[in-house]
């Protein structure tokens, strides 16, 4: 297969070395920026620099496209390549709003193309694991999850250039950038939310013009809070903030009536390599004790980043896709349904109110 990537940011660090580990040619790398571009494709051996999408979309014989863009790029991008009839892999956040994200889910919903959201925490071993347990029904009918995510500079919080990502209008924040992941997770281990409350909060909004200097102030959250409430029944609340120097990192506790899965993660939100850590107690046991992730469902091990690993097994349910002719978890739909939860945080925190989720 025939790739082409959009974006060199996280393009570079896991996109590009994913899809090469995993037998992709990737033909193609763009960017706004063509020096970034170029070295980009001088370190991997990319015969094709653009700074143009639809120069990329236009190359001859290309398969898929993976979108790595800022997120206020992501709607035209998705939609343009699939009109293209390329295979599209799209980043997170999946889109501005709700709106924009029904508007790329219809458009692959009525292609022949595979269409995937990098959601890889889905990926990880011990998530994997944990789906599979309640599934089984090691902890009977949910009660409640807890997740709390928590992380900072240690030495304080000084004011760094001013960057898309700081914008809150353009897609930016810690809810959307960890909090949709999360997200993810809880609506796959539970099912489809019915209601949401939360906030947001920017701790640290200062930021500097690079170009003269000023202070200018970021709109984007740097710490939230929800609680979402299951359609099946239970809810799940979580706390996160990037904001908090000396953070613990974090964990994800869950509890039925029959039983307790807990997870421990790391500050960036992953399980601790290389496999993750799961611990379980199921009612009259004696306690809470570490549970195997068997072998099938290791995630592949790859110290260049810790997150390789998990994006390379939804690398392999992409090819698996395109072969077959559909589109895996976590799909379009699925990013359409993220969104819809964090429109309605948002929601929540600017109202006060309660926001109701419509489920189809």
């Amino acid at each position: 297969m025939r790739i082409g990537v959009i974006g060199v940011g996280f393009g570079t660090t896991v996109h590009i070395p994913a899809f090469i580990s995993e037998g992709l040619d990737v033909v193609a790398v763009c960017a706004s920026r063509k020096e970034r571009a170029q070295e980009a494709a001088e370190r991997f051996s990319i015969p094709n620099v653009f700074t143009d999408y639809r120069d990329l979309l236009n190359l001859e014989n290309l398969d898929a496209v993976s979108i790595v863009s800022p997120p206020s790029l992501h709607k035209d991008m998705a939609i343009d390549a699939i009109k293209a009839g390329k295979h599209v892999i799209c980043e997170k956040p999946f889109a501005l709003n709700q709106d924009q994200a029904y508007m790329m889910w219809q458009q692959a919903e009525n292609s022949d193309v595979t269409c995937m959201i990098a959601h890889e925490f889905r990926y990880a071993s011990a998530r994997m694991r944990t789906k599979e347990l309640i599934d089984e029904g090691y902890i009977g009918n949910l009660h409640m999850a807890l997740v709390n995510l928590v992380n900072g500079p240690k030495d304080g919080f000084k004011p760094r250039n001013i960057s898309n990502r700081d914008h809150a209008e353009q897609g930016g924040g810690f809810l959307w950038a960890l909090g949709s992941h999360y997200i993810d997770c809880l609506r796959t281990w539970f099912g489809e939310v019915s209601s949401v409350s939360g906030q947001v909060h920017t701790h640290f909004p200062e930021r500097t013009d690079p170009a003269n200097g000023q202070s200018l102030m970021a709109t984007s959250d740097d710490a939230f809070t929800f609680t979402l409430a299951f359609k099946n029944g239970g809810w799940a609340t979580m706390n996160g903030t990037n904001a908090a120097p000396f953070g613990s990192g974090g964990n994800i506790e869950i509890y039925g009536n029959g039983g307790t899965l807990v997870t421990p993660h790391q500050g960036n939100g992953f399980n601790p390599p290389p496999h993750g850590i799961l611990f379980g107690a199921r009612n009259g046991d004696d306690g809470l004790k570490k549970l195997e992730i068997p072998k099938r469902l290791e995630s592949i091990y790859d110290d260049r980043d810790d997150r390789l690993g998990p994006f390379r097994l939804l690398v392999q349910e992409f090819i698996a896709g395109v072969s077959g002719g559909y589109s895996p978890r976590p799909n379009f739909y699925d990013g359409y349904k993220c969104q819809q939860i964090l429109d309605a945080i948002r929601e929540s925190s600017s109202t006060g109110a309660r926001i109701r989720i419509p489920n189809d």
